[in-house]
C-alpha cells in the first residue's frame, strides 16, 4: 500500500504560518482527491482540507479561510498553507489519498507535528 510522506511541521506562535508538505511516490496521485487530516491531542483524526485531481478544493470550517491546500501534479506532491494560526491548530499532521466518499486509500505516514503556541 502506498504511503505517503509528510513534512513542514514545527513550532510557531499564534498568528504565524507554515507551509506543509507531502510526497506521493508511485502514480497513483493524479487519480485520486487528496486530503489533509490533523489529530489533536485527545481528539480523533480529523479531514480538514481536500482538493481533487481537478484542483477543486474544500476545507472544514474550522480552518476555512485559514488556510490553502494545493497539489502539483507534475511533480506528486500536495501541500498545505496555514496562516492566522490558533493552538487549537496543534497536532500531527497526516496527508492522504482519498476515495468518493472520502475515506483513505493510501497507509498512513508518519505525519508532522505542528505546535502553535505563545
Amino acid at each position: 500500500q502506498v504511503q505517503l510522506v509528510e513534512s513542514g511541521g514545527g513550532s510557531v506562535p499564534p498568528g504565524g504560518s507554515l507551509r506543509l508538505s507531502c510526497e506521493v511516490p508511485g502514480s497513483i496521485f493524479n487519480i485520486y482527491t487528496a486530503g489533509w487530516y490533523r489529530e489533536s491531542p485527545g481528539s480523533a483524526r480529523e479531514l480538514i482540507a481536500t482538493i481533487s485531481r481537478d484542483g477543486e478544493a474544500r476545507g472544514a470550517e474550522s480552518v476555512r479561510g485559514r488556510i490553502a491546500i494545493s497539489r502539483d501534479n507534475a511533480k506528486n506532491m500536495l501541500f498545505l498553507q496555514m496562516s492566522d494560526m490558533k493552538p487549537e491548530d496543534s497536532g500531527t499532521y497526516y496527508c492522504a489519498l482519498v476515495d468518493g466518499q472520502g475515506f483513505p486509500v493510501t497507509a498512513w505516514g508518519q505525519g508532522t507535528q505542528v505546535v502553535v503556541s505563545s
